[in-house]
Order: structure tokens, then C-alpha cells, then sequence
């Protein structure tokens, strides 16, 4: 279909943005880590693992982009475009673990402050910003932050993790003019608080898709309307909307026509309707036609109500 398109090309677009944005953040984070125990500074620390979830995040958004690319097969019809979705739910409990841990940490070091190598704090912390600013910024210039749930999961990674360094300046710079050991746990909750959000919306997010949820930029009342007002469908039953992956959307429904409507009719029909559901994101759409004699012939109910009294249940055709 030629609406693809331009799905491929962000795709591409994406995938090299992300790649990049990977490597710097990794690295980054390993100095940072580093940094955070050289200087005994748990802000640092927690901003390491802050960027270790970024870098996660990024890595699985990379995987399922490589991953996707793997064709559809009859064993996975959807090829592997879930994996994603598994991978980010996975994510999401990764960082609320983090979270957990760095606020434990943090209640230890509130009760006795140790010290810090706060000028050093203050260097790498900076560095720390410059770097998640420059990330951000090429992730804008080269990504699809909007549309794509994986892009968007990162980028917004990366938007927090800038938080983060800022609070381990603020907290080196309290150290260094004030003495203000308390300083430093502080900001490591902070940074922790942060973390366990994005950890809680990434995860439920992606719970939503692999519960078949209605996807977010779709409005399911719209959507019933254009169809129903399409000129030959009397009415619309068992309809389904749900996300393939982000940015991928299924709808499935059973529709009724007249009995008098053509094979060439109904063919025109389906392409206006798929036309329209388009303008709505709806990137896949099935649809069972009957006419009104099949309807009440053959609902669920009543063939389950035939089959378990033990009659067996014979379609009449009218």
C-alpha cells in the first residue's frame, strides 16, 4: 500500500538517531558512574542510573526497530512489532526498581551525611547536562518524538535525565558555598521521584496495548459514526479497536448492508470507508459485511444456545 511510505522513512530516521543517541548516553553514564563513586556523590550515582534507564530505554527502542524490521511470518502474524511493547513494559519495572533503590540508599545517607568531592560532583554533573541537552537536541532534529511510542519513551528519557544533572549541580553548588551535606541525598530523591514516574507511565502505557486497550489517538465514537454514516451500511456490531505496536492501529467490526448491494458496490464502499478511518489513525482496518437476513440468523447467542441443547444449528439462506 502506498501509505507506508512514510512510516519507512521516519523509521530510518529514527533507527540512526537512536543509535547515535545510545552511544553517547551509555558512555556518559559509565563516567558518570564512576564519577559518582569516586566522589562518594549519590546524586551522581542516581543520575548514572537515571541514564542507565535512558540507556535501556534506548537500546530496546533500537532492538525493536531492528527486530520489526524481521518480516511477518504465519508463526507471528504481526512479525515482531510486540516486541517492542514487551520490552518497554520491561523497561518501566526496571526504573521503579532503580527508584527503590536510590530512595533506600538516600534514607541511610540523610541519617549520616558522608562526605563529597563536591568540585568533582560539580564537573561531571555539568558535563552531565551538556550532554543530555545535546542528545535531546539531536533526538528533535532527527526523530519522531510524537508519533512513536519508543521515540517518545526515550526522548522524554533524556528531557527527565536533564533534571536530574541539573539537581546534581544545585545540590555540588550548596555543598561547595554552604556546607550543605543534605544536599546531595536530596537531589538523589529528586532525580529517584522522577525516575519512578517515567518507570510507572512506561509501564502502564505498555500495559495498555498488550491489554488490547483502545489506542490513545483514537475516538471510538468518531470512528462508529463514519462508518454507520457511510451511504450503505445500516449498522455496525462487535467492533475492535486496539494497537498493533505504537503507531500501528487495528480496527476489526461485522457491518450490514442491504441484500441488494453488489460485490462492486460494497468493494467501493469499503475503500471510502478505509479512506476516512485513515484520516483517524486507523492504519488496518477489517471488515465482515452481512446483510440483515445473516444477522438474525447467526448471532453468537443463538448458535451457542442450538449447540448446547444438542441441536445442531443449519445456516438458512434466504
Amino acid at each position: 500500500m502506498g501509505h507506508d511510505h512514510g512510516h519507512d522513512h521516519t523509521h530510518g530516521a529514527n533507527k540512526k538517531t537512536l543509535m547515535i543517541s545510545f552511544i553517547i548516553i551509555t558512555g556518559y553514564m559509565i563516567i558518570e558512574a564512576i564519577g559518582g563513586f569516586l566522589t562518594n556523590s549519590l546524586a551522581l550515582l542516581s543520575d548514572a542510573g537515571h541514564m542507565l534507564s535512558d540507556a535501556i530505554s534506548l537500546g530496546i527502542a533500537l532492538l525493536a526497530f531492528t527486530l520489526g524490521e524481521k518480516a511477518a511470518n504465519y508463526s507471528k502474524t504481526y512479525g515482531y512489532k510486540r516486541f517492542e511493547i514487551l520490552a518497554a513494559v520491561l523497561n518501566g519495572i526496571t526504573l521503579v526498581l532503580i527508584a527503590i533503590y536510590i530512595f533506600y540508599e538516600a534514607i541511610q545517607r540523610f541519617q549520616n551525611p558522608p562526605e563529597v568531592a563536591s568540585t568533582g560532583m560539580l564537573m561531571i554533573a555539568s558535563i552531565g547536562l551538556l550532554v543530555n541537552i545535546f542528545v535531546a537536541w539531536i533526538m528533535m532534529r532527527g526523530g519522531d518524538v510524537e508519533e512513536n511510542l519508543n521515540m517518545r519513551g526515550a526522548y522524554l528519557h533524556v528531557i527527565s535525565d536533564m533534571l536530574g544533572s541539573i539537581g546534581a549541580i544545585i545540590a555540588a553548588l550548596l555543598i561547595i558555598f554552604f556546607g550543605w551535606g543534605w544536599a546531595d541525598p536530596l537531589a538523589s530523591v529528586i532525580v529517584a521521584a522522577l525516575v519512578l514516574r517515567s518507570g510507572y507511565f512506561v509501564t502502564k502505557s505498555g500495559l495498555h496495548v498488550l491489554m488490547e486497550g483502545t489506542p490513545q489517538n483514537v475516538n471510538v465514537d468518531d470512528v462508529v459514526e463514519t462508518i454507520q454514516n457511510t451511504k450503505g451500511i445500516l449498522g455496525v456490531h462487535d467492533l475492535h479497536v486496539w494497537s498493533i505496536t505504537s503507531g500501528l492501529n487495528a480496527l476489526s467490526c461485522h457491518a450490514v448492508v442491504s441484500d441488494s448491494m453488489s460485490v462492486a458496490e460494497s468493494e467501493v464502499m469499503l475503500r471510502q470507508i478505509e479512506h476516512d478511518l485513515e484520516h483517524q489513525n486507523i492504519h488496518h482496518m477489517t471488515i465482515q459485511l452481512e446483510t440483515s437476513a445473516h444477522l438474525h440468523d447467526n448471532s453468537i447467542l443463538c448458535n451457542a444456545k442450538a449447540e448446547s441443547s444438542g441441536h445442531h444449528h443449519h445456516h438458512h439462506h434466504h
